[in-house]
């Protein structure tokens, strides 16, 4: 528009001077040789413009011409770099997409097109990594090293290369040379910080930690935290070779992260062997109220060492009434008062976790009470036993990883500050076993199929008690009888139907078992009333001379 406006005006300048020039009087002479040749002052200045008019085409058809070559070289240049460009961007599309042998295809017209363009290596890094070569995705990253422009990408993708083949020391290296190269990179930084913890160097991983704070590469509350860690695991290793140095490490770590427990327990540690008594309490007491844990109620039921085991009961009731109903506070509660031998106390602290679903340590806990009150009793063992299938308890857990002492550093990932308090995962959601006193499970319910199903297991019926009385009265050998004697008219009906019954039959007389319902025990049912039937010599026997007791035969009969 600008152009237009300036272009008009120029042309109306020019055509204000014609007027002028048209407006006065006067010739313009020219002499070639002995001729003369004169024209009016209006058609000669419009000839002058004619003259610079053809003069500019000339010129500029002649640096046309000049620059020719030039110029259809830059189209053809250009249009290569847009089909290079087309092939990085197919290929992109085609890594993106998973398509393995298109994201080689177009890599390699890239790369045969463009050259050493940083999209164009890029672009063979990653179809090489598509496709699993990971030779040649490092011999792309390299090349990227060469330029200043994309080092911090060959050396990204070196570092991402080395960890997937296992080479921490390439990896580290990677990371160093990177926070030199841009220290402004957040993996670089984090890497480089995880790399350092892993190694124990405490020094440089708080170096580290403060740079990438500067650069703001972590947030202020983060900083803190990971700060206070290190601090606390630097005291930890240089607490047996340097006690003042170690409290110092670690009141510091504590200003930095009050609820911090594991420097909490060693501060509280070191203050009290410098028998500063009350110090101590007041660290514990600040973690306690922050994160309740057995190592806080611990350190501080022996802050002051010596104490009788009233003394300690004492302070750990004082702790436990700060988080009243923490289900540490109970347990700190139980231990003190099972050392101080009261009972009582004892079992009123665990009651409310009893009734909400014991622990394995609250299990372990009331075995001890009751072998400390009663004895090795039965008791004992049933608290044994329920502490096998009691759902765990927290403990330090970190990726997946459990550990008996807090670390600073996941031995899997290398993260500050990964491990937490809290129940492993792989336990979350077992079943939860019944017991003699507790509520039992729904038969619908499909958590405890094998449980019920051994409860609602029918009772077998007693063995018939004919038999084992039948057994030994029919080991005692009768007496002989001669079948000519026995006369058929004087033997009475009744003693022989009973002399007669064989073992087999009485079996057959037994009530058959009723068929128990499905998932209910059936009802046990009574004996059939047993007759007494008194057991007299057969008539005509002259039996063995001595009178012989009676005997008693009891056995079933239907009817």
């Amino acid at each position: 528009m600008i152009r237009a406006l300036v272009t008009v005006l120029v042309l109306a300048l020019a055509a204000y001077g014609l007027y002028l020039l048209a407006g006065r009087p006067g010739d313009v002479a020219l002499t070639v040789g002995l001729t003369t040749y004169k024209v009016k002052l209006v058609w000669a200045a419009v000839a002058v413009l004619v003259l610079v008019g053809v003069l500019m085409a000339v010129i500029g058809f002649l640096r046309w011409l000049l620059r020719s070559p030039a110029n259809v070289a830059g189209f053809f240049r250009t249009r290569r770099r847009s089909k290079g460009f087309n092939a990085v961007t197919q290929g992109m599309i085609a890594v993106g997409s998973g398509d393995v042998r298109r994201a080689q295809r177009q890599a390699s017209d890239a790369e045969r097109i463009l050259g050493s363009e940083p999209l164009a290596l890029l672009l063979r890094a990653q179809a090489s990594q598509l496709s699993g070569d990971r030779a040649g995705a490092e011999a792309a990253f390299r090349a990227m090293l060469s330029e200043a422009e994309t080092k911090p990408l060959g050396l990204r993708g070196l570092f991402v290369e080395a960890r997937r083949r296992g080479d921490a020391h390439a990896a580290r290296q990677l990371a160093a040379e990177a926070v030199k190269t841009s220290p402004t990179l957040p993996w670089a930084g984090t890497a480089l910080l995880e790399f350092q913890s892993i190694e124990k160097d405490w020094s440089g991983a708080l170096s580290t930690l403060a740079r990438n704070a500067n650069h703001r590469l972590v947030d202020k509350e983060t900083a803190k935290r990971h700060r206070a860690v290190l601090l606390t695991a630097q005291a930890i290793e240089q607490a047996e070779r340097d006690r003042a140095g170690a409290k110092a490490s670690v009141i510091e770590a504590l200003k930095l992260a009050p609820g911090l427990v594991p420097a909490a327990v060693l501060a509280a540690k070191l203050l009290s062997e410098g028998n500063d008594i009350r110090k101590a309490s007041k660290v514990l007491e600040t973690a306690w109220r922050l994160q309740p844990h057995p190592d806080i109620a611990e350190a501080y039921t022996n802050v002051r060492l010596g104490d009788s085991a009233r003394d300690r009961y004492a302070r750990v009731q004082t702790l436990a009434a700060q988080m009243a109903g923490n289900p540490e506070a109970a347990i700190a509660l139980a231990r003190a008062a099972l050392s101080a031998r009261d009972f009582a106390v004892a079992r009123s602290a665990l009651s409310p976790l009893l009734a909400s679903g014991a622990t394995e340590r609250v299990c372990l806990l009331m075995a001890d009470i009751e072998e400390a009150e009663h004895g090795a009793t039965g008791k004992v063992r049933e608290w044994l036993s329920r502490a096998v299938r009691a759902p765990r308890d927290p403990v330090w857990t970190a990726d997946g990883m459990v550990s008996d002492v807090w670390l600073p550093v996941s031995p899997v990932t290398g993260r500050i500050d990964a491990f937490e308090w809290k129940t492993p995962v792989e336990r979350l959601g077992a079943p939860v076993v019944s017991y003699a006193d507790d509520v039992l499970a729904d038969v619908d319910e499909p958590e405890q199929p094998k449980l019920v199903e051994a409860r609602a297991k029918p009772v077998e019926p007693p063995p018939p008690v004919v038999e084992k009385l039948v057994e030994p009265v029919a080991a005692v050998p009768p007496a002989p009888v001669e079948p000519a004697k026995v006369e058929p008219a004087k033997v009475e009906p009744a003693k022989i139907e009973h002399s007669k019954i064989e073992p087999a039959k009485i079996e057959v007389l037994a009530p058959e078992p009723a068929k128990p319902e499905p998932l209910k025990p059936p009802p046990r049912r009574p004996p059939p009333p047993m007759p007494v039937v008194p057991s007299h010599p057969v008539p005509d026997d002259p039996g063995t001379g001595e009178e012989e007791p009676s005997r008693v035969v009891r056995f079933p009969i239907n009817g």
